[in-house]
């Protein structure tokens, strides 16, 4: 019997989830349709000094681990080296059992590494010199550590304004793992934000339009949108408290646009109205390109204002929200849908209190053109772990169709975060291999088994038009 935490049959329960995984999903590619990888670094092959810089930096969830445990801040975003970052990290790892951090850490380390020892204060010399030794080997550069887990394609996030020049010439090599983009114009949406202004000048300057008007911003976007699509683009992606919808008229928003430029006062309900508004054109104009639209709904961000003015967003402030989504969603989802300008849509949740509201929002506006037009999108952020994703299943598959699923992403920045996606391959076996066993499913393990691989990778192959 294998001996190791991180076995051939970790998570899996019983016979049958064994088969579904090893026969049906192990070695089937990875799509990851979503991510924040810097595309800069995948042209240039970066490689890392040190396992710090690939592996802690910019990870938020590990540094609110490190926090919670009483770490410095000089260990975790400050001024210590490397190689203290990282002893501090290893002396946590124990005390984030339960948390999926434990979990991924020591996938991570199996999987890119070939290390099977626990990490710990105790082994963290071993495991440093290890990937220290590996790292300033060949195939572990940000290339060589996609090819390592079988990614075929990364989708990487931009804003507007971005030249996509990295993109550009990473079409013109000859690499073999495909890199496209998604456009996120959440900055050209939310009024209301610091540096909303100044960022309109620059998105008139890139899209050579000088944004006075409501239509002018529209013509900016759209023209964006347009370069986008002539660079492969073929996604948007929106990071959002929740769905904005407002009736209003074009003469309403133009309005608050012409307050804002003024530097006058918004009201709340004038902010939704405008970005009701902007929401709208956009995803009417995704629509027209054939895109798919995807919506992150339900953050609560830089909740602590003192560590947000010290380190910035994106540093590990943030939490779930209670927003009320459900009304807005069916409104804003019929408004484009009785247009007929609803493109293929990826809803997700991030407050799991909302599970079902979104698995059977998503059944209003599946009309039968497409096979799963509209998708409840995978736990994600808090809820990417075991009880997250199996919480996102259930209510996927007692509201809707599991089968039409496309599956996992890693929504990350870091290159070693891919064995999120055998992560999650491994708890959908188990999932129904354990109802298999249960009498609950029949044993037709085919069938199955072909659910399986669609979920795993078959669907979003289908789904996505790169």
């Amino acid at each position: 019997m294998n001996s190791k935490f991180i076995n051939d049959n970790f998570l899996l329960e019983n016979k049958y989830a064994e088969e579904l995984y090893h026969n049906y999903s192990k070695n089937l590619p990875i799509i990851d349709y979503h991510n924040h990888l810097p595309p800069q670094q995948i042209l240039e092959d970066k490689s890392f000094n040190n396992i710090t810089n690939v592996w802690i930096n910019g990870d938020h969830y590990k540094w609110r681990a490190m926090r919670t445990l009483g770490v410095k801040e000089e260990f975790i975003t400050g001024n210590a080296t490397d190689k203290d970052k990282f002893f501090k990290w290893a002396k946590t790892v124990p005390y984030t059992m339960r948390n999926p951090l434990y979990h991924w850490t020591h996938l991570e380390l199996a999987r890119y590494f070939d290390i099977n020892e626990l990490l710990s204060e105790n082994t963290a010399k071993k495991v440093w010199d290890e990937t220290q030794s590996k790292l300033n080997s060949n195939g572990y550069s940000c290339r060589g550590l996609l090819k390592k887990v079988n990614v075929e394609l990364v989708c990487t996030t931009e804003d507007p304004i971005d030249t996509l020049e990295h993109h550009q010439k990473l079409a013109k090599e000859n690499f073999d793992i495909k890199v496209s983009t998604a456009f996120r114009p959440d900055k050209a949406i939310l009024i209301t934000n610091d540096g909303f202004n100044e960022y309109l000048v620059s998105l008139g300057e890139v899209a050579g339009v000088v944004i006075n008007s409501f239509l002018d911003l529209c013509d900016a976007l759209r023209k964006r949108i347009q370069f986008f699509h002539d660079n492969g683009c073929r996604l948007s992606d929106h990071g959002l408290d929740q769905i904005y919808f407002e009736n209003y008229t074009e003469t309403e928003v133009n309005l608050i646009l012409q307050k804002q430029l003024g530097n006058k006062f918004i009201t709340n309900d004038e902010a939704l109205k405008f970005q009701g508004a902007v929401l709208i054109y956009l995803c009417e104009t995704y629509h027209e390109f054939g895109w798919v639209q995807q919506f992150h709904l339900g953050a609560l961000r830089n909740n602590n204002t003192r560590m947000h003015r010290i380190l910035g967003p994106d540093t590990g402030w943030d939490s779930i929200n209670d927003y009320p989504q459900a009304q807005k969603l069916s409104a804003f989802l019929n408004a484009l849908d009785s247009k007929d300008k609803l493109t293929k849509t990826i809803i997700y949740n991030l407050n799991p209190a909302e599970n079902e509201v979104m698995a059977t929002m998503i059944g209003n506006f599946n009309d039968g053109s497409v096979r799963g037009k509209v998708q409840l999108g995978s736990g994600w952020w808090f809820l990417d772990q075991k009880d997250g994703m199996t919480k996102q299943l259930n209510a996927l598959s007692n509201m809707g169709l599991i089968s039409c699923f496309v599956g996992m992403l890693t929504d990350s920045r870091s290159f070693l975060s891919f064995p999120r996606h055998e992560y999650f391959r491994r708890i959908l076996c188990n999932l129904l291999g354990d109802e298999i066993q249960r009498g609950e499913l029949p044993n037709e393990m085919e069938w199955i088994g072909k659910m399986v691989s669609d979920i795993s990778y078959n669907n979003a192959k289908n789904y996505f038009d790169f």
